[in-house]
């Protein structure tokens, strides 16, 4: 018996967790493959596998480029640089996935997670402000971040110079949780190497990036939404007109979160962004008593304990493996095979239109031909490609995490003119 026959009697193994986790990460690493793509693709093939399988004959009978499949060896290099630091993969149906962030829109599909990710099953509030913070905001943001820590909240915020460094430091004890802008194992700024390392043996870091990737300019914007949609609220310590925290606060104004600013004096430029913040309908605070009474009442009995957490990370490089799903085959579990012992999350739905890589593509090109310096109106824009809200915002949203165009106040849009980036 030939072995193609020998192939065709017996059916292909079905995929383990392990199979299904890697080939999910190499189809999110690929080329201009977002979340976006990512849950389209598995939507419309079964598995992330299936979908690698098609995606090179997909594009180019949709006449697209850029489409480029991620090498095995650059995912085989990532697992072992999240082996070696003891990372943990989170994907969007895992039941350890935080549960507040996969409700948000476009939700990061995978996670990198180095710590306690028994913090990720307690209530949130996010902490951020100015780099170039005074002393007596460094001195609220250690208060709010100790007294609401007491409480039991975890303290998220984003390990930078500043604000982010006095939350983090005064919620140690307590629980904080670290996302970053780079890999999980990329300390930034050096500076708080000794922070991030209590951080990651006592509470948690979180990067959607790769394992071992320096941040840039455009991964911020997406490290401050994973902030935002992480936390219940938002609470921003000193922040100037054209701060990042504003970003965060905007981004969670869009998902429904609670935004809360400490004010400060007008002369002081640090302060501008929270008195604005306040002027157009923040909450103003003036300690832990004020974020408390602002949000809903939480029973602490309920997120006592500890989960059942492998140590090491379900994955393996496929260096020598033989083991192979065949295409066409291989179909993914869906949540409820997981164990029923462990906390259930909302899933990230896929959008509710399922659209053609083409005519996506086709819509991300016609906003981008639209778009100029000069900010353009987003409902203008709407009108003039005749798309409806539901199509228009993930598009627009893939965009801007992209870096290619810039939301502005006002529902105003702008092109980035700096290179567009790959996502």
């Amino acid at each position: 018996m030939t072995e193609e026959a020998h192939s065709s009697t017996h059916p292909p193994l079905p995929p383990t967790t392990e199979d299904l986790w890697y080939s999910r990460l190499r189809l999110l690493r690929s080329r201009r493959v977002g979340p976006v793509t990512f849950h389209r693709l598995l939507e419309e093939y079964g598995s992330a596998q299936n979908a690698l399988e098609a995606l090179p004959k997909m594009a180019r009978t949709a006449g697209m480029s850029g489409y480029e499949i991620c090498p095995v060896r650059a995912v085989d290099s990532e697992v072992k640089l999240a082996k070696a630091a003891k990372a943990r993969l989170l994907c969007f149906d895992d039941p350890l996935y935080p549960k507040a962030l996969g409700q948000i829109a476009n939700a990061p599909p995978l996670l990198w997670a180095i710590g306690n990710l028994d913090l990720l099953r307690r209530p949130m509030i996010a902490i951020v402000g100015a780099r170039n913070a005074s002393s007596l905001g460094t001195r609220m943001a250690r208060a709010l971040a100790r007294d609401l820590g007491a409480q039991g909240y975890t303290i998220v915020s984003g390990l930078a110079r500043g604000i982010d460094t006095a939350a983090h430091l005064a919620a140690v004890q307590t629980g904080t949780i670290a996302v970053v802008a780079g890999g999980c194992d990329v300390i930034y700024p050096a500076e708080n190497t000794g922070l991030a390392e209590d951080i990651m043996s006592q509470g948690l870091c979180l990067s959607e990036q790769p394992m071992g990737l320096s941040p840039q300019a455009r991964h911020f914007p997406k490290r401050n939404r994973i902030i935002a949609g992480l936390a219940q609220a938002v609470i921003v310590v000193e922040a100037a007109g054209r701060s990042g925290s504003l970003i965060t606060a905007r981004d969670a104004l869009d998902m429904g979160r609670e935004v809360l600013a400490v004010p400060g004096h007008p002369f002081d430029g640090r302060a501008a962004g929270c008195n604005m913040l306040i002027r157009d309908g923040a909450q103003l605070i003036r300690g832990a008593e004020d974020v408390i009474a602002a949000l809903p009442p939480f029973d602490a009995s309920a997120v006592t304990g500890t989960l059942d957490i492998a140590a090491d990370p379900p994955l393996t490089d496929r260096t020598g493996a033989t083991r192979r799903i065949s295409a066409g085959h291989a179909t993914e579990p869906s949540s409820r095979q997981y164990s029923a012992s462990q906390p259930q999350v909302a899933l990230p739905n896929p959008p509710p239109e399922q659209r053609s890589l083409r005519e996506t593509a086709a819509l991300h090109q016609q906003i981008l031909d639209r778009l100029g310096p000069s900010p353009t109106a987003a409902d203008q824009l709407m009108r003039e490609l005749d798309v409806a809200p539901p199509r228009f915002a993930p598009v627009v949203t893939e965009l801007e995490l992209d870096g290619k165009i810039d939301r502005l106040p006002g529902g105003l849009l702008v092109r980035n003119q700096r290179n567009d980036p790959q996502d």
